[in-house]
């Protein structure tokens, strides 16, 4: 198990280094800076204005030494005017310039400026999953008990009309992308074409305060496409089950059908839905943002969107270190929990 986790930790190092890598060039693509230069000077800037500004301000340093920087394992860049005046990367206001530190990147907490919303980025991003993890944590209590209690009623009385019935409505519903069923729920629910009303079309007062209201429709909107995925999985697995010798065993030494289900085939049926409940997670971190833009939920999938549209290079990264980061923990977490469930794997 121990070398088991040094080379998975190895893997997740070097993919979390190519992913972050390819998203930084990415963003730091010629066009991208000259918005970034005209943003934080003025529209009318010339194009000798734009180089001075990022030669200034070390944007034209080779791609790999910024990226270092960034990282925080290269010393920032300094410089010193024509007047005397001291700047770097890691020059602080009200800071002594013979107190600057050498190294100021992600490694040491330096998430960097926002100018969307003109503060340190660690404590939007802090924030913002904060924000998001609530409506998951929601998402996960309706998506996972539902799916499965759906799952395990397919899959015992396959090829029935009850299994026929739910695994169209699971095929319907993972066909069926976040923002069809968002706006369908809106329509019906929230809107006045739709006469019902019952739910806010917006969930921007949940952010102080979760209602019944203001949460449902974006909770059931992430939910009912997990629902269908992790459905079909422990339905499969569940029909697989049902046929397996020690099965048929228990039934013939009297054991009555829901205690066969229960005792015997319910345990093994779900290790393989486990996992692929894990991996719904990083699944979520994409899925919220379409759902929060739709729904006006400012979460972390609120501020990727206003990122990318108002050009914010810095919270951009930062938003990207955060999903790669999931993304890998909860596929480590996946596979580890899936040896210790499966003793075959394990002795393996």
């Amino acid at each position: 198990m121990v070398s088991f986790l040094l080379r998975r930790s190895g893997v997740m190092l070097l993919t979390a280094l190519c992913l972050t890598f390819i998203v930084f060039y990415l963003t730091n693509l010629e066009p991208n800076l000259e918005k970034l230069t005209k943003s934080e000077g003025n529209m009318r800037m010339s194009d000798v204005q734009v180089q001075s500004w990022l030669v200034k301000n070390g944007y034209r340093q080779p791609l790999l030494k910024r990226y270092g920087e960034w990282l925080g394992v290269a010393p920032g860049w300094t410089r010193t005017d024509e007047n005397g005046k001291f700047t770097g990367r890691c020059l602080k206001r009200g800071v002594d310039p013979n107190n600057v530190p050498k190294f100021c990147g992600i490694l040491q907490g330096n998430w960097g400026f926002s100018l969307v919303f003109k503060e340190n980025i660690g404590g939007i991003i802090a924030e913002k999953l904060l924000l998001t993890g609530k409506l998951m944590l929601c998402v996960l209590l309706v998506m996972v008990p539902t799916a499965l209690i759906i799952g395990v009623i397919a899959g015992m009385r396959e090829g029935s009309k009850t299994d026929r019935i739910l695994s169209t409505f699971s095929i319907l519903t993972t066909s069926t992308p976040e923002y069809v069923s968002g706006v369908i729920f809106i329509i019906v629910f929230a809107s006045k074409f739709g006469g019902l009303r019952w739910f806010k079309g917006t969930a921007a007062t949940a952010m102080d305060n979760i209602t019944f209201a203001n949460f449902t429709l974006p909770v059931i909107t992430l939910a009912l496409y997990g629902v269908g995925y992790i459905a079909r999985m422990t339905r499969a697995s569940m029909a697989e089950v049902m046929t397996e010798q020690y099965i048929r065993t228990a039934r013939l030494k009297g054991l009555s059908f829901g205690g066969v289900v229960l005792k015997h085939a319910l345990r093994n049926a779900l290790i393989a839905p486990f996992t692929v409940i894990i991996l719904q997670i990083p699944w979520l971190l994409t899925g919220v943002v379409i759902v929060e833009t739709l729904f006006n939920y400012k979460g972390f999938g609120w501020t990727l969107v206003a990122a990318v549209g108002n050009n914010d290079i810095e919270l951009l990264l930062a938003c990207s270190v955060v999903a790669v980061f999931v993304v890998l923990v909860t596929q480590l977490i996946s596979d580890i929990s899936y040896v210790f469930l499966n003793p075959r794997i394990r002795v393996n």
